[in-house]
Parts: structure tokens; C-alpha cells; sequence
């Protein structure tokens, strides 16, 4: 037998959670652990209190590292960086990351023998709060780049290989919705992906609030949307409705189906409201703010809009409530085993509001045929000390060049690889 078809056996017959195990905590986290959340598991609200449990961050203990499944091997691909946040593989193999808080995209290129990058650069500076990153056209051969700032989209002239932008950006989207803490608050990251056929860019555009009812406040407008324009900025509709906040979005590279990773709603109890992965459908509405996972009415909105309830669509794959699901990305490379192949990995930032700390790790939902049974794996875990301390916060994902998975890291402010050694 083959160790890849070793390995694809053991991912299928990995322990799962359910019952009154399915909300859990980084104490059981474990890779290869597999979840199950269903709409039916859900507490009533208030079933425990909402609390202000933010992480109490500490640096990286000595000689640790995240965990990976049994034949996977992780390293330190780059450190001592400034916030990095999404990641973004170009066709050349080049990694570009955002990092938000300074206002700059940086080039990771190359993995040296020590497994460390070979090369950093800055290609470009003076954004607000850049987070999406997305090449444009399609294919192998881009002529831009598309950045996602908190208040706008904007684009750079690109040629494979670029290093630094060669002149300053064109603004495609010049007023997001919101604009983020500098213009407005709220949620405020924007990610960009763009349909198979090039035609159409999407936006997402979290909310202002946790949960203010848009009919009477001003500051929704466009909010909890995933938008969608023309690639150059026309055409504003809205995609898809009342979803919270998509931080990460990306198109299924052979179905064509737009997807998501959302942060759900905070102060419902511990267990209260699972963040979600799930395909987006056209002109679907998930609930936000008046109803959430279906039917299930916010207390908060008590008798509000009973002709929507009806209409709220179950995402695919439950998470754990307050995960903080960040950046997604499907596998497409050939490196992992069978089982990984058209996998979704997504990076789960972690918990604030939540007694017993859950999220702080690297996830893999299994898709088959391009749809999800609503399972996922605990696939990169260990940013968390068995005392309860935070040494690392998972934010992006992206499929290197020969396979691996590249993941950043805000937390300890690194870039992670994890590649499989087939053992």
C-alpha cells in the first residue's frame, strides 16, 4: 500500500465530533479530528452569556511549532514581518501578501534550502488598509493587480515577475461601503475574486455593526453584502445578502461557484452563531441581521421581517461559533495526498467571544464533486498553549507553486509552510 493511500484512509477514518461534543474548544483540537455542526445542534440564544474573552497573546514558546497531520512537515518560511494578513499566489509562483496595518502588498519569492524564502520585496505602499489581492485576466499571463483597501479597489499595470509596481495605482471602486476604522468602522476588510469567464468581480463588504437592523441605520447600506461589479468598476449590484462578513471569498476553479468564509455574529452565548464556509447562490440572503444558519430568529430582532425566514439559506459547512474564519483557498496542487485533492483549506483567526478559546488554526473542509457534506478537518493546530496563551493567529492561505500551503500568521507575525514528505 502507498503511503499517499496510507494517509488518505487515515484522513477518512479520523475521529469526529458530534453529539454534545460538537462545540469544542482548542483543547480538542487535534489534527485530522473531524467536525460536524448541523442547524439541529444549536442552543437556544442566552443558553450561556456573552463575554469578552480576547486572546492574551505571548511570543512563540521556544521550538514550537503548528501541528500538521502524521507525513506533512512544517517550517518557518519568513518571520519578523509587519501584519501580514492575506496571501496570494501569482501565476509565476510568486507569494504576495497584504499587510494591512502598514499599508503594503510584499513579494515572497523562491524557498531556499533552508526552507525559508529566497527573496522579500515591497511592491507597493501608501494603502488603506489593503487585504484582497486578486490577478487579472485569468491565467497565466495578468496584466494587473487587483488590491482590495478598506474604502476602494484599486489596480497596478503587472507583468509577471514584478517585484515593485511600476507606477502608482488606478482606482477601479474609488467609495467601498464603510471604509473601514478610518472611515465609518466596522468590519474592514475587502476581499476581490473574479468569475471564470473574467467578467465579473466581486467585493465582499462586511458589516458595520454586530448586528444593527439595516432598515434603520444609515451605515448598513451595502453592508453584509457580497458585491459585484464590472473588472472596471461598473455595474454595482449586489451578489448575495446578509452575510456578516465574508473575509475571504474565492471561486471554485471548476465549478465556476462563487464561495465564502464568514465571521457570524458575537454576544448569543458561547455556542451561538456558528461562523460557516459555504457556496454562494445568486441573489441568496443568509440571515444577517434578523435571522441566522435558517430560520432562527435574533432575539435582538425580535417579530422583524417574518417574510424573510422562509428564504434564509443553511450554509454548507458549520464552524465553530466565533472561529473567526479569515482567507479560504481550494487545493489545487498536486504535492498533498488524493484525499486533499479539491480540498478547501481556511485560515480560523480565533475567539474573543467565547468562555474556553476555539479557532487559532488551519482548517480543511472535503469537497466532493465541488459540494461539502458539511464536514471539516482540524488540519494546522498548536498556536495555543496548553494554559490557554495565544502565540499565533492564522489569517491567510495560498497553495505555493510546487504544492505546499503557505499560511500567515498575524500572531507571531510569520509565514508558515506546510509541505508532504510522503512518510
Amino acid at each position: 500500500m502507498s503511503p499517499r493511500t496510507i494517509i488518505s484512509l487515515l484522513a477518512l477514518a479520523a475521529p469526529m465530533l458530534f453529539g454534545s461534543d460538537v462545540f469544542s474548544d482548542y483543547r480538542q483540537q487535534k489534527p485530522g479530528v473531524t467536525h460536524k455542526i448541523t442547524a439541529a445542534d444549536l442552543p437556544k440564544p442566552y443558553a450561556t452569556e456573552g463575554v469578552d474573552n480576547g486572546p492574551h497573546m505571548v511570543s512563540r514558546p521556544a521550538n514550537a511549532l503548528p501541528q500538521a497531520p502524521a507525513g506533512f512537515k512544517v517550517e518557518l518560511y519568513a518571520s519578523g514581518l509587519q501584519h501580514p494578513r492575506l496571501a496570494r499566489t501569482a501565476p509565476n509562483g510568486d507569494l504576495f501578501v497584504a499587510a494591512s496595518e502598514p499599508g503594503k502588498i510584499f513579494v515572497f519569492r523562491g524557498i531556499g534550502d533552508d526552507g525559508k524564502a529566497q527573496s522579500t520585496s515591497e511592491f507597493a505602499s501608501g494603502l488603506q488598509q489593503p487585504f484582497g489581492i486578486a490577478f487579472y485576466p485569468l491565467g497565466p499571463n495578468p496584466k494587473y493587480i487587483y488590491v482590495g483597501n478598506t474604502d476602494s479597489v484599486v489596480r497596478f499595470a503587472y507583468t509577471n515577475g514584478d517585484l515593485k509596481a511600476s507606477a502608482k495605482p488606478e482606482v477601479i471602486v474609488p467609495d467601498l461601503p464603510g471604509g473601514g476604522r478610518l472611515r465609518g468602522g466596522g468590519h474592514w476588510t475587502r476581499d476581490i475574486a473574479f468569475s471564470q469567464d473574467g467578467k465579473k468581480m466581486f467585493v465582499s463588504v462586511g458589516s458595520h455593526s454586530n448586528v444593527d437592523d439595516p432598515d434603520t441605520t444609515p451605515a448598513e447600506f451595502h453592508r453584509a453584502d457580497i458585491l459585484e461589479f464590472n473588472p472596471e468598476g461598473t455595474g454595482l449590484r449586489i451578489y448575495a445578502s446578509g452575510i456578516r462578513n465574508a473575509v475571504g471569498i474565492a471561486v471554485h476553479p471548476q465549478t465556476g461557484e462563487l464561495w465564502c468564509s464568514v465571521n457570524e455574529r458575537d454576544m448569543l452565548g458561547d455556542n451561538l452563531v456558528p461562523d460557516y464556509i459555504t457556496h454562494v447562490q445568486e441573489g441568496g440572503f443568509y440571515g444577517w441581521p434578523w435571522y441566522y444558519t435558517g430560520g432562527n430568529q435574533d432575539p435582538r430582532h425580535q417579530g422583524k421581517h417574518p417574510e424573510l425566514k422562509n428564504k434564509v439559506i443553511v450554509p454548507d459547512v458549520l464552524l465553530q461559533p466565533h472561529n473567526a474564519s479569515l482567507e479560504m483557498t481550494f487545493y489545487d496542487g498536486k504535492q498533498f495526498p488524493g484525499a486533499y485533492q479539491g480540498s478547501i483549506f481556511a485560515a480560523e483567526h480565533g475567539s474573543w467571544n467565547k468562555a474556553v478559546r476555539t479557532g487559532y488554526e488551519v482548517i480543511r473542509v472535503p469537497l466532493k464533486g465541488g459540494h461539502a457534506s458539511g464536514e471539516y478537518e482540524d488540519f494546522l493546530t498548536g498556536f495555543v498553549t496548553p494554559e490557554g496563551n495565544v502565540w499565533g493567529r492564522p489569517v491567510g492561505v495560498a497553495v505555493a507553486s510546487d504544492g505546499s500551503l503557505m499560511v500567515t500568521d498575524d500572531g507571531s507575525n510569520s509565514i508558515w509552510r506546510v509541505s508532504y514528505l510522503g512518510k
